[in-house]
């Protein structure tokens, strides 16, 4: 206890001056990284196509790297640099990071487990934070996933103790494909189930030797059909989809059947 007051009485004895100075150490920092980072940016912008992103990845480290000298600056102005103050200080900052990057520690937990335990791998397909898409890379802190849309998603693994995720590959090349249609009740419920399933059967996208499903649920404003059958990559799914969606509905137009719409009011589950 009389270690800790020592470190800080320091404080007592500073004046005006070393406010000012300490200020003063604030104020350059925060104008020397306005400066170099308009100064990184014109010279991105003006610099050749390949150069300008690694030219403005620099920013963030210098001002990173600014804000550290300041801080190195100010410290001994209020706290006087000896052995017993340097221990104390560096203590005090330790478990000051401690608490701020524990969930940083929960995030490398959970990437450690999901790379131990195998919950997926580059390249499946899975549901994580409410993002879907393809894993890029398994990192300590965080999984990168690339979206339909070719988005690059930064999801922390800590996510996996507060939700689920859900994988629909596991590891294979294939996955599930589901494409719906919507009919008037008036219709041969057999006929349309077989003609959806030669769609399917016939589609250059669809993996041999796999089962084609088709289930049927009646609803108020009509008959839902989901035309389930599983695709040979994983990353053609979305033109699988679209493959059945318009030559299921060609075909069913061709047969005369007539199609439905969901009333705005129906609130219709995915």
């Amino acid at each position: 206890m009389n270690a800790d007051f020592a470190t800080w009485s320091h404080l007592e004895k500073l004046t005006w001056l070393d406010v000012l100075l300490a200020l003063s150490v604030l104020v350059v920092a925060r104008l020397l990284s306005l400066l170099l980072r308009g100064l990184i940016r014109r010279v991105a912008e003006s610099a050749s196509p390949h150069l300008r992103l690694s030219l403005l990845r620099a920013m963030p480290v210098v001002r990173l790297l600014i804000g550290v000298a300041a801080l190195i600056a100010i410290v001994p102005i209020f706290v006087e640099p000896t052995f017993t103050n340097a221990v104390a200080v560096v203590a005090s900052v330790g478990l000051a990071l401690a608490f701020a990057f524990k969930d940083y520690g929960s995030s490398l937990i959970a990437g450690l487990l999901t790379v131990l335990e195998n919950t997926y791998q580059p390249g499946d397909w899975i549901e994580m934070g409410g993002v879907y898409g393809e894993v890029k890379s398994i990192e300590l802190r965080a999984t990168r996933i690339v979206t339909a849309d070719d988005t690059e998603v930064i999801v922390p693994n800590s996510r996996m103790w507060s939700g689920n995720v859900a994988n629909a590959t596991s590891g294979r090349r294939s996955l599930l494909c589901v494409a719906e249609f919507y009919l008037h009740p008036d219709h041969d419920g057999f006929s349309v189930r077989a003609q959806l399933a030669q769609v399917a059967e016939v589609s250059a996208y669809r993996k041999a030797d796999t089962p084609v499903s088709v289930t049927v649920l009646e609803k108020p404003w009509g008959t839902k059909y989901r035309l389930k059958a599983y695709v040979k990559e994983s990353r053609d799914q979305f033109i699988f989809i679209t493959d059945l969606t318009l030559r299921g509905r060609q075909s069913l137009r061709d047969a005369g059947i007539r199609f439905t719409q969901i009333p705005y009011s129906v609130s219709e589950p995915a």
